[in-house]
């Protein structure tokens, strides 16, 4: 049993080195994390396994990363729009929903969701950047990521 174990946690270790550097897993980890908490449901996952594909990235790392967010996700879809609407300063939504007419509440929907996706980028762009610089050092203490060179 112990084997397997031991088996198993050299297989995960493969998986998140995959001859990467700390660095480029740190910058892995961050992406997918912070693309974790884009405030529109469902795209993440695909949006992480595009970027993985298209640059090289770690695939288990980054849709890891992504996971790990959701929680965080969810909490930051209201503050999101918030932010969004203030940066944008928009009109309010309209207060009663069920007499709005339907191209209005697209309209107003849509809106609302190009606003919330501004403010994740200029929230996303330096989290990413701050998160890589903090995990590189940390993933270069681990000694089997750290065996990949810079």
């Amino acid at each position: 049993m112990n084997q397997w174990v031991q088996n198993r946690k050299d297989q995960i270790a493969g998986w998140l080195r995959q001859g990467m550097s700390p660095r480029r897993l740190a910058l892995t980890l961050s992406l997918g994390f912070a693309i974790g908490c884009l405030p529109m449901v469902g795209i993440p996952t695909a949006l992480c396994a595009v970027l993985a594909l298209a640059f090289g990235l770690n695939q288990p790392a980054i849709q890891a990363a992504n996971y790990a967010a959701l929680p965080l996700q969810l909490l930051l879809i209201g503050p999101f729009i918030k932010l969004g609407r203030w940066i944008i300063s928009g009109n309010p939504m309209p207060g009663d929903l069920l007499h709005t007419p339907v191209t209005k509440l697209l309209t107003a929907s849509g809106s609302l969701a190009g606003q919330a996706l501004l403010a994740w980028l200029l929230v996303a762009i330096p989290a990413v950047l701050v998160f890589t610089f903090a995990l590189t050092p940390v993933l270069r203490r681990v000694p089997a990521i750290a065996q990949a060179a810079d």
